[in-house]
């Protein structure tokens, strides 16, 4: 039997996922969870072995979610489930120590066949997204500049790009203004940008506040 938790904010969605997991007979749905905290909670009481994780749960950002539940329990697969384009979110969820990436436009039968993948301890990610790890690491294929950032990077790349000054940038990522415009500095050296409202199209055209 595999445990599964399930951790969005949406309970509409919630109740999506629990129906077509228990389809199957040899997935349980143990718990659930709406922020992050509340999932380490109930990682922290029950036997869990793979966490169907939103992307968008209010709370701590996606990232340090990630990071601090591999980090607390790393034994428990994570599958990532995101309304997001893959481009957007998945090689930084799997560079996280997330099992795989699921967008959730696929199928009852895609999301099924992933959960059983990823508690069989395989990775699972689109054979688009497959093909386009497999050029990056062969070495064939450009990563785009944002998936070349750190974790903290992108965080500030996408705040500032929403048009935040670097006073809310720096509240909101608790960060000293200097420190964030050091980071803005830096973006716009790596990403070969000149001004802040470079930094704002680019977040626009690669839809990096969806």
């Amino acid at each position: 039997m595999i445990r599964i938790a399930i951790a969005d904010d949406h309970p509409i969605v919630r109740e999506g996922l629990r129906r077509i997991a228990t389809e199957d007979a040899s997935i349980s749905v143990v718990g659930e969870a709406t922020t992050g905290a509340e999932l380490l909670r109930l990682l922290g009481t029950t036997a869990v072995d793979v966490v169907l994780l939103d992307v968008s749960m209010p709370g701590a950002k996606f990232v340090e979610n990630l990071r601090e539940l591999r980090q607390r329990h790393p034994t428990v697969k994570v599958l990532v489930l995101s309304a997001h384009p893959e481009d957007q979110w998945a090689t930084r969820a799997l560079q996280g120590g997330a099992a795989g990436y699921l967008t959730k436009d696929h199928s009852p039968d895609q999301l099924v066949n992933a959960i059983h993948k990823v508690a069989r301890g395989g990775k699972y990610v689109s054979e688009t997204m497959a093909e386009r790890l497999a050029g990056m690491v062969d070495g064939g294929m450009t990563r785009a500049p944002h998936e070349q950032l750190s974790d903290r990077e992108f965080e500030v790349l996408r705040a500032l790009g929403s048009g935040m000054m670097v006073k809310e940038v720096a509240a909101q990522l608790r960060l000293s203004a200097k420190t964030v415009s050091t980071y803005r500095a830096r973006l716009l050296e790596k990403m070969g940008l000149k001004s802040k409202a470079d930094l704002v199209r680019y977040v626009t055209a690669h839809e990096l506040l969806k």
